[in-house]
């Protein structure tokens, strides 16, 4: 499927079709690992938290753009 075929569907045919791929890899055996640079932010945030330096906004301040 070419990307001109995929913008000639609906809105709601294109989000039928993602759900059904994402359904399709979710059951598969064979599990993609995640980057070695996603483990390092996750340990750098988990010790963040753990010194007390983590800050946390509300969603609502994050939909707003209100962060640093």
């Amino acid at each position: 499927m070419t990307i001109t075929e995929i913008k000639k569907m609906s809105i709601i045919e294109r989000l039928q079709a993602m759900e059904e791929l994402w359904d399709s890899l979710c059951h598969e055996e064979n599990e993609i690992e995640s980057p070695e640079w996603h483990k390092e932010i996750l340990e750098s945030r988990r010790k963040k938290i753990e010194k007390g330096e983590a800050e946390f906004i509300s969603l609502e301040d994050l939909k707003a753009g209100n962060y640093k």
